[in-house]
């Protein structure tokens, strides 16, 4: 698992697949419409609980899912799900995900999962342990953790950035790309 060494070209590929994958920047949109309706998103609660699943994904998860009898193919159509729906939240303005009357519980479903620790950055981390060093694997984690945090701790300086107008424009056009993203996941993972 822990294989050779610290090696930074190693961790600047896993950073940068993750970073890919997480796409915290392309969330913006979504964090935003989550946002107004919970209130404030808890910086830290969100990244430490997203941070956890993903350790514990890289430490035991294939693992996990098999003792509940699940394969990774459909804990991705699961998150596929959750991420459709959201997007349509985005793309046809209607309200289907409605804030927990405890913000805090928001903070974790649906910004730590399925938002940042999604079945897609879980499911990369796993396979990454076959190609890469655990521990540049760990060090690409905590990376991609601390810009997490900084783009929630930035939302509203974002959201002031945006306006009114920009942010939904930029809603609709993000809730497309997570709409296809969504479909991609479920198509990629049905009839395996």
């Amino acid at each position: 698992m822990f294989g050779s060494g610290i090696e930074l070209s190693q961790i600047l590929t896993v950073t940068f697949t993750l970073f890919a994958i997480i796409d915290i920047l392309g969330s913006i949109p979504l964090l935003l419409t989550l946002k107004t309706k919970m209130g404030d998103i808890s910086s830290a609660q969100a990244t430490l609980v997203s941070g956890s699943l993903m350790l514990l994904f890289f430490f035991v998860g294939e693992e996990m899912l098999n003792i509940m009898g699940l394969d990774i193919h459909s804990f991705a159509i699961a998150g596929s799900i959750v991420i459709f729906i959201l997007a349509l939240e985005m793309v046809l303005g209607m309200e289907i995900f409605r804030a927990d009357k405890d913000a805090k519980a928001g903070n974790v479903v649906p910004i730590a999962f399925p938002i940042i620790a999604g079945s897609g950055t879980l499911t990369t981390i796993m396979s990454l342990k076959a190609v890469y060093s655990g521990y540049n694997i760990l060090i690409a984690i905590l990376i991609n953790l601390v810009i997490v945090y900084v783009i929630l701790r930035s939302l509203t300086l974002i959201e002031r950035l945006l306006g009114q107008s920009g942010i939904l424009v930029v809603r609709k056009f993000f809730g497309v790309i997570l709409l296809a993203i969504a479909i991609k996941i479920f198509r990629n993972n049905v009839g395996i």
